[in-house]
């Protein structure tokens, strides 16, 4: 796999920084029944890195600590690590909102069965990749047969009460480019999902988010295979938009690696770039219990030009209408 850091300190970014902890986004380790073509994360079936039950346990006593809104789990495949529903209920238990980055292939695996129904009892919210209502086009960007496992997931978690009005139990989708474009408009491409998804198999759903895909990791690399990165790199910045830093989701989130290493966002956690420190090494979550980071600057390069282009991107989807 190519290397993107070095294509990437060399920044003109602006500077920004902290506010307020609201956010906790943990990657609950790299192990995943997929690989996907888009992933930034490189997780994959052969991924053995998972997040042990002490540091479970770290986080859950920051979320009290902190008194932290939502609990934002990601992998990988979350659910499969084997602590995710102690940290679900454990979340939940403080009121804590939480939200898990579900594939929905997941929920079609052997001896993951109880997954949808276990998220239903405890008001999880479901945000869930599905780059198009098109099969061709996902088994393309997911694998063969990806379309049809996640069609029969998101039928699943409707019988649930997922994405069905009035029912509490959100359901978010989550589009990515097929390549090295932006998204299209958030808005009008989820009017297109859900015209389409309940015309063609009956599906409901919430709200679409559009994400854009960072140069790192296994995307970055395939940009650079194809000679595509750096034309890739120049849309972004052409596109950016100042508007969008205020919203940008480093600014009230922090991430957390599977071993609770403390990064300013998951993108700077896929590229080993770890929250600014005092004494420049890494910053275990344990070390925070007692400490306000609001203002702290954050770690800028140029890949965050992917969080500010055209109408925006972040985990939360489009920064403008």
């Amino acid at each position: 796999m190519h290397a993107t850091l070095p294509l990437l300190k060399e920044s003109d970014f602006p500077a920004i920084s902290r506010a307020r902890v609201e956010t906790l986004q943990v990657n609950l380790g790299y192990l995943c029944n997929q690989s996907c073509l888009h992933c930034h994360v490189n997780a994959g079936p052969k991924r053995k890195e998972l997040m042990d039950e002490t540091t479970v346990e770290t986080v859950l006593t920051y979320l009290k600590t902190h008194h932290i809104k939502t609990l934002d789990l990601t992998g990988g495949a979350p659910e499969m690590n084997p602590h995710f529903r102690h940290l679900v209920s454990g979340a939940r238990g403080l009121g804590v909102r939480v939200i898990d980055r579900c594939n929905l292939t997941i929920l079609e695996e052997q001896g993951y069965e109880w997954v949808g129904q276990f998220l239903a009892d405890h008001g999880v919210e479901v945000v869930a990749s599905l780059p198009c209502y098109l099969s061709d086009n996902v088994d393309a960007q997911r694998g063969k047969g990806v379309f049809e496992k996640s069609i029969q997931a998101l039928k699943r978690l409707n019988e649930l009460g997922y994405g069905v009005e009035d029912s509490g139990l959100t359901l978010t989708l989550v589009y990515n480019p097929q390549g090295a474009n932006l998204p299209p408009s958030q808005d009008e491409l989820e009017a297109a999902y859900k015209r389409e998804l309940h015309l063609r198999y009956g599906i409901l759903f919430n709200q679409l988010f559009t994400i854009t895909n960072m140069p790192i990791k296994r995307f970055g690399s395939t940009l650079i295979s194809q000679g595509k990165f750096a034309s890739y790199m120049q849309l972004l910045k052409e596109a950016y938009s100042e508007s969008n830093l205020p919203g940008v989701m480093c600014r009230s989130l922090i991430s957390i690696d599977w071993q609770g290493y403390v990064f300013d966002c998951d993108f700077n956690q896929m590229l080993d770039l770890p929250m600014h420190s005092r004494d420049g090494e890494r910053t275990h979550l344990c070390e925070l219990m007692q400490i306000d980071i609001t203002g702290q600057p954050i770690v800028v390069m140029d890949h965050c030009y992917g969080c500010t282009a055209g109408q925006g991107s972040s985990c939360g989807g489009a920064l403008e209408d």
